[in-house]
């Protein structure tokens, strides 16, 4: 197959970020827990201090000797500090370890309504040992034309996530509909809005638990004036899910799975088996 030299360098840069991006000292490549905070003050794993919540704001007490600065002003946690969250939102909270103090840093999260902590270590293993995600080679084919056919409004459609004990919500704006190499029928897959018009759709297909991790996604330009958009599959990517156990996130909506295999964009970042 002649595949313009463009083509292939355009997807290059777009790999080089994407894996530059994984590799940020504190990013999804460094979670090493994912706690629950209860309403008593308590220890937790991977970090110092006392943790507890009272349903609307969450505290955490802590001793100079226990090395804890918050993250936003470097100012030492001397006593107790709170914080409060909406649903889905979260604080790179407060660091400690390694020669500068700030090796760890412990993320506040609010999820299914309750307040938890992922620790973020920037000596994680997987981190340290990150030399790039595996991908299937660029193919021009698996960058397809579709349309974009919008709802009159945002429908919320309840999904589950990668985390049994929370519920997610997708706002799907309107299908994508599209056609794919091998099938000889159209896809309809729901897609959510992102920044700026574009759109991200989620997806199920038939290399999910055999190349691939269980669920993927892409990224597609905004929609033209006509309503056309370009799918590329090549710049599928996983979730944050795909290389650590403790994150929350979103599965496809019930439809959105394509009974084909896909073999374009990310693989599995680890072997079955590993």
């Amino acid at each position: 197959m002649d595949i313009p030299t463009a083509s292939i360098e355009r997807w290059q840069r777009f790999r080089a970020n994407r894996n530059k991006a994984l590799a940020a000292r504190h990013g999804w490549l460094t979670l090493t827990s994912f706690q629950w905070l209860e309403e008593a003050p308590s220890a937790v794993e991977l970090a110092p201090g006392l943790w507890s919540t009272n349903g609307t704001t969450a505290s955490l007490t802590a001793v100079p000797a226990d090395g804890l600065t918050l993250v936003e002003t470097g100012e030492p946690v001397d006593g107790t500090v709170t914080a409060a969250l909406a649903d889905e939102e979260s604080l790179m909270w407060v660091q400690f370890g390694g020669p500068d103090g700030d090796q760890v840093v412990v993320e506040l999260a609010m999820r299914a309504g309750r307040y938890a902590i992922r620790t973020r270590d920037s000596g994680s293993p997987v981190l340290t040992g990150f030399d790039g995600v595996p991908t299937y080679d660029y193919n021009p084919d698996w960058e397809v034309t579709g349309r974009f056919e919008p709802y009159p409004g945002p429908v919320d459609v309840p999904i589950g996530t990668a985390n049994p004990l929370v519920d997610g919500i997708h706002r799907s704006v309107g299908e994508v509909v599209f056609r794919l190499p091998g099938s000889p029928h159209e896809f309809r897959l729901q897609a959510e809005e992102e920044k700026l018009g574009a759109l991200t759709v989620t997806f199920h297909d038939e290399t999910n638990g055999d190349t691939t991790d269980d669920w993927r996604k892409l990224s597609t330009p905004r929609p033209r004036p006509d309503g056309s958009v370009v799918l590329d599959f090549n710049r599928a990517i996983n979730y944050p899910s795909a290389f650590t156990p403790y994150g929350t996130c979103p599965m496809p909506v019930k439809n959105n799975s394509l009974d084909i295999r896909v073999e374009a964009g990310e693989k599995l970042p680890y072997p079955p088996g590993s």
